[in-house]
């Protein structure tokens, strides 16, 4: 790369959204630089696009009409006058043949070059470099040969169980793991779909399986005046389906000569290609032995964790880096100091095999930004979350001198972060985090797995303090609706109709039976009757909720009304209670249990079933490809798969009929 001066580099394109394209232009802009959102029609009123100096529309909502379309960000770029494209993550982020546009249009690339991005991006190609440079790798196959054939007879060579993994992307995304030879053809065909899908490469990879791994990786950096940095190591082993969920650093796992010996790895494998820019190097553990994995020629979604146990902002380097700059510390500059622990914020469903939800965000509350808590966010109250790209929200992060105390603040970080409108996983992280295994780091890629169970329980039953509270979170609704003269005043319990000085309320948690409190009020301290007790209560509205006082003890409630549903988060949990309504009206729509619909707006990329097929319960009838993930829909009871509505090809929404089954006799 050619030396740049920076007062040359002022305008920056970002070539992404979500959360990472906010976080570039933050830094962007400290740096005095000026910023180009990109988006798709999908995203025209997202966070990032208000928060870019100027954007453009690159196209129709699916990626590869807009964000993965070349020429329409090159396009862009010249529009604006930008002299800098970064790319962020997954996209283009990894697509050399996106770097070579670059360089052809004069605009400089923020990574490494394409010839690096091919040797390092390619997981194939890397692990043939890795090989020549000594650097221990994982048994597998990562040859050209990409027949059925030869996928197979590499399996058997290596030994079952294997994983089958996209040669290009990350993310979990065209990753199967492979326990018997009747498994292997099945997962070939899928993975080389959910990858064709997601990076437009269906090239694939078989390695041996390691069982109960730890997955550590290395950050790295390089410039171009040949300074290769490593920036100590991140500990990803709590993943799920190959996805990470929760990341720290350092690693707890690994003590100071183990640090240094897979660090030094990490330079000598980004060395190979004299890199220059931002990586990581990502390694597999069996609790002996690491080994190399990848290396992905990319900022990875996990990099704060790497900037708070250093001080370093990676954003700002690699801006420096593209530049032309040297790195501004040496290897012996830089500082491990304290933990830092990320978790990721989903729109997603635990509850339902953390199915993606999609809809308008109604309520976006996150805790302040002190001293150790970051949230990285790409979303706000009132933003659409789409079906068309990744499920991910937000980050939050915790510093703090010890890993124990990181996990105590990241925990809280959670617990007070409150998004309504649609589905999160927020409580499956809160319990993660909290785990004692978690706590004693006796975990490995597996752990989410095993304990989905007890990570995925429902709300505790609703008690006397939640139902207080959900009379509580009326009456301050309905005191905040009279301020502001949308309701009757007639609906505040401080007026009183002679004779009356009671109001009885009833609330359903779930499909269960209904609770009731009474509300007694007149002169002196209003109280509620729960069952046999009779509790005193005051409140006082705050933002987010109101502080309630129950017999001289107080607590912070936040809340949120929408209609007759309530949400409210007291110090035992969330819970979700309706408000039965006491004039009647209570209606449900019921769906046909013979009826398969879609959950979710998505593709049909598959028919696994045929008409007039036998089906056991839970066998595969279609996959949907929903938020770039594939979702297989399955027979919730034995029978006969009556009709098939939908094909390959077909965009369906959410709620509509795929297919139709008729019960076993």
């Amino acid at each position: 790369m050619k030396s740049k001066m920076y007062h040359r580099f002022r305008t920056l394109l970002i070539a992404n959204r979500g959360e990472i394209a906010c976080r570039v232009i933050r830094t962007a802009r400290a740096m005095g630089l000026r910023t180009v959102a990109v988006y798709s029609e999908a995203d025209a009123g997202a966070m990032h696009v208000a928060m870019a100096d100027s954007a453009v529309l690159l196209g129709p909502a699916r990626a590869r009409d807009s964000y993965l379309h070349i020429d329409a960000v090159i396009d862009a770029a010249k529009k604006t006058g930008a002299e800098a494209i970064h790319p962020g993550y997954g996209f283009l982020s990894e697509n050399a043949e996106f770097a070579e546009a670059c360089a052809r249009a004069g605009i400089v690339f923020v990574g490494p070059t394409a010839a690096m991005m091919t040797a390092m991006g390619s997981k194939s190609g890397s692990k043939q470099l890795m090989e020549k440079a000594g650097v221990p790798l994982v048994p597998g196959y990562h040859g050209d040969a990409q027949d059925e054939a030869t996928l197979a007879k590499a399996a058997e060579k290596v030994g079952f169980p294997v994983l089958v993994k996209a040669s290009a992307g990350g993310g979990g995304r065209g990753m199967r793991v492979v326990r018997s030879r009747e498994e292997l053809g099945p997962a070939i065909v899928s993975a080389k779909r959910e990858a064709k899908a997601a990076f437009g490469d269906d090239r694939m990879l078989i390695e041996k399986y390691v069982d109960n791994p730890r997955h550590i990786e290395v950050q790295i950096i390089g410039d171009s005046h040949g300074n290769l940095l490593s920036l100590f190591e991140r500990e990803c082993t709590l993943q799920r389906r190959h996805q990470k969920v929760i990341e720290e650093a350092p690693s707890p796992t690994l003590n100071a000569k183990q640090r240094e010996t897979v660090c030094e790895a990490a330079r000598k494998a980004a060395g190979a290609v004299n890199y220059v820019g931002a990586g990581t190097i990502e390694f597999v553990s069996d609790g002996k032995d690491v080994f190399f994995i990848e290396m992905n020629t990319r900022l990875q979604v996990e990099h704060p964790v790497t900037e708070l146990i250093t001080g370093i902002d990676l954003v700002e380097w690699q801006l420096r880096v593209a530049f032309g700059e040297k790195l501004p510390l040496t290897q012996d500059q830089i500082r491990l100091n304290g933990h830092a622990i990320e978790a990721r914020v989903y729109a997603e469903n635990p509850q339902k095999n953390f199915m993606p939800s999609v809809g308008r965000i109604r309520t976006w509350r996150t805790p302040a930004e002190t001293d150790g808590l970051r949230i990285d966010a790409g979303y706000r109250s009132g933003d659409a979350v789409s079906p068309y790209y990744d499920a991910m929200l937000a980050k939050v992060i915790a510093w703090a001198p010890t890993r124990d105390v990181a996990i105590d603040k990241l925990n809280r970080g959670l617990e007070e972060t409150d998004v309504r409108g649609i589905v999160t996983n927020i409580p499956f992280l809160s319990a993660l985090v909290t785990h004692p295994k978690v706590r004693s780091n006796h975990i490995d890629t597996g752990f989410i797995e095993r304990e989905l169970k007890s990570l995925t329980e429902t709300s505790p039953p609703v008690g006397d303090l939640e139902l207080c509270a959900a009379v509580a979170a009326i009456l301050v609704d309905e005191q905040q609706a009279v301020r502001t003269q949308s309701r009757s005043p007639w609906q505040t319990f401080g007026w009183q109709p002679v004779g009356r000085r009671q109001r009885v309320f009833s609330f359903r948690q779930g499909p269960g039976a209904e609770h009731k409190v009474t509300l007694h009020y007149g002169k002196g301290m209003a109280t509620l009757s729960v069952g046999k007790r009779e509790i005193a209560l005051a409140f006082a509205p705050v933002d987010g909720g109101f502080d309630m006082t129950l017999d001289g003890v107080k607590s912070r409630v936040a809340s949120v009304i929408e209609g007759h549903e309530l949400y409210l988060r007291t110090g035992n949990g969330r819970f979700d209670l309706h408000w039965v309504d006491p004039f009647g009206g209570e209606t449900e729509e019921q769906v046909g249990e013979d009826k398969i619909v879609a959950p979710l707006p998505g593709t049909v990329v598959a028919l696994l079933a045929e008409e007039g097929a036998k089906l056991e319960k839970g066998a595969a009838i279609l996959t949907l490809e929903v938020m770039k993930m594939e979702q297989t829909l399955r027979a919730p009871f034995a029978g006969v798969l009556k009709k098939l509505k939908c094909k390959v090809g077909d965009i369906v929404g959410e709620g509509v009929e795929l297919a139709e089954i008729e019960p076993a006799a």
